[in-house]
């Protein structure tokens, strides 16, 4: 057989918020039943059962507004997927500070950064606005 492709020049059904009716009805080919109950909506609607218009107005929309509107529970996968990641992140993070680095250079610590201050305030460097700008050299403290 031979696979016809749809016309996608055609106005599609399509059910969205903020377009709340769609340019053609939701069932294009009414089957029989469907076509009979479309005869019957031609006559007043009070002869109708409420099932009968429930199953008109699905011929024309899929879901109802309130149906559309509705959400779902997709937020709970994206934040589980989330927090996967980021617990995944943090494990890889703790593996390779345990595993590939090693300590922390004895120059990061802070008797060897108050040293390294006191030499450089004693080498006066950057005397017009830097490190040496900062410190008051009678009073021994930093400027106010």
């Amino acid at each position: 057989g031979v696979v016809k492709a749809e016309d996608h020049t055609l106005p599609a059904y399509m059910d969205r918020r903020d377009v709340p009716l769609p340019e053609v009805a939701f069932v294009r080919e009414l089957s029989a039943q469907q076509r009979a109950l479309k005869e019957k909506e031609k006559a007043s609607w009070s002869s109708l059962s409420a099932e009968e218009k429930v199953e008109l107005y699905r011929i024309k929309f899929n879901e109802s507004y309130a149906e559309m509107k509705k959400g779902t529970n997709e937020w709970k996968t994206i934040l589980g997927g989330v927090l996967f990641f980021l617990g995944l992140t943090g494990f890889i993070i703790i593996w390779q500070k345990h595993f590939m680095y090693g300590p922390i250079p004895h120059t990061f610590s802070e008797e060897w950064v108050s040293a390294q201050t006191k030499r450089m305030l004693d080498m006066r460097v950057n005397p017009v606005q830097g490190i040496s700008a900062q410190w008051d050299f009678d009073k021994n403290e930093w400027k106010k």
